[in-house]
């Protein structure tokens, strides 16, 4: 035997977070009833077939919405064992308004958004966006967003709104409210962010709006009337990004800013 890895192995051991190597599996807060979890066909397949749990295993289940529990797989149910503390969230809200791209480019965008910490993502049709999603199209995206979430262990499964238009959107009173425009002598989205211990305040939690364009880039007329409502343009720097790469890049800049 090598002594040497052994040790290791203990010392790994003994400070690993045995919470950590538990899978979790988003529920719909009426499935916890009376202690149990009422498991749906595809989460008792997912449970067993896939993750490959038995009887008596434990996972985390999420609701979604900020609570989490350590459970026990029960045959169809599970066996709630105790709540569990979950700080992964960043400190800010953060709305994420992005021009649909074409093809299932949005997919990746809602996929990698989650993991980042966004808080709402609201899909747009822009005068340049050439997809209209279907009803199908928002489930899958919800599904997405609600697989990403448990992946990156998050507490808050992301909203996604239905799509609408760029003018429509135009609704949201912030004090941040930020366009991306990808053109233009238009200040670094991360000089413009205030500073981490002034993104909450004593009302409750601050919330960031950030909006990336399509392919293209947003007309005039758009960046115009998005000035015109409140939001200030910004730059995501020198180079010209693929419209499901902007938003990646927006979302890690706000959660380099505003978390440690």
């Amino acid at each position: 035997m090598d002594l040497s890895v052994s040790i290791f192995d203990l010392i790994f051991l003994k400070f690993q977070n045995p919470m950590s190597q538990l899978q979790r599996i988003a529920i719909a807060p009426s499935q916890l009833q009376q202690g149990q979890i009422l498991l749906t066909k595809e989460q008792q397949h997912y449970l067993e077939r896939v993750l490959r749990l038995r009887e008596g295993d434990r996972f985390i289940a999420m609701d979604g919405k900020g609570k989490s529990w350590l459970a026990q797989l029960a045959g169809e149910q599970a066996q709630v064992l105790e709540p569990l503390l979950v700080e992964t969230e960043l400190p800010v809200s953060i709305t994420l308004m992005v021009a649909l791209p074409k093809g299932n480019g949005f997919d990746e965008v809602v996929r990698c958004c989650t993991e980042l910490g966004v808080t709402c993502i609201a899909p747009v049709l822009s005068d340049r966006t050439l997809l209209h999603p279907s009803p199908q199209k928002l489930e899958r995206w919800r599904r997405i967003a609600a697989e990403a979430a448990e992946q990156s262990e998050r507490s808050f499964v992301p909203t996604i709104l239905e799509p609408v238009t760029f003018n429509t959107s135009l609704s949201f009173a912030n004090s941040q409210q930020y366009i991306c425009v990808a053109r233009g002598e238009f200040p670094h989205l991360k000089d413009c962010l205030q500073h981490k211990g002034q993104m909450t305040n004593d009302i409750g939690q601050e919330t960031i709006v950030i909006a990336t364009g399509p392919e293209g880039g947003w007309t005039t007329p758009e960046i115009e009337n998005a000035i015109a409502s409140g939001f200030q343009p910004v730059s995501l720097g020198r180079r010209i990004l693929r419209a499901v790469t902007a938003p990646v890049v927006a979302l890690s800049l706000i959660t380099a800013a505003c978390e440690v």
